[in-house]
């Protein structure tokens, strides 16, 4: 039924005009303005919604990975640009700059927030190395 569809998927944040800038600024992304609403262009003619909420909870889980040819070159460049990276211990553990270091068991990764408190990840996949 859906074999040649073209999906794209949503998620909410309680300032579009905050998303606005950390997308399009912050993160480098091609940013649309779309009736009230934001859309993200992504490599491939792929697209996300970020769509306006009034009542928006963020996300307790990530909502979106960027896959990165280098963690720490990707890390430090984000940081610079004022995102705070998460730091976590216990079960996941993140070095110093919050990259979580998986030895080849998976992909090393950095999770941070945008504005609405919503996960991402920057994240460098096993194939890659």
């Amino acid at each position: 039924m859906f074999e040649k569809t073209r999906a794209f998927s949503g998620f909410s944040v309680n300032d579009i005009p905050k998303a606005k800038q950390f997308y399009g600024e912050v993160l480098g992304l091609d940013v649309s303005d779309r009736m009230g609403m934001l859309e993200l262009n992504i490599a491939d003619g792929g697209h996300i919604i970020v769509y306006p909420r009034a009542d928006h909870t963020p996300a307790t889980y990530t909502i979106l990975n960027f896959p990165v040819d280098d963690i720490d070159i990707a890390v430090d460049e984000l940081r610079n640009r004022g995102v705070t990276f998460e730091q976590y211990g216990g079960e996941i553990i993140t070095d110093e700059k919050g990259i979580c270091r998986s030895g080849g068991r998976g992909p090393d990764i950095a999770w941070f927030k945008d504005p609405a408190g919503n996960i991402l990840s920057v994240l460098h996949p096993t194939d890659q190395r």
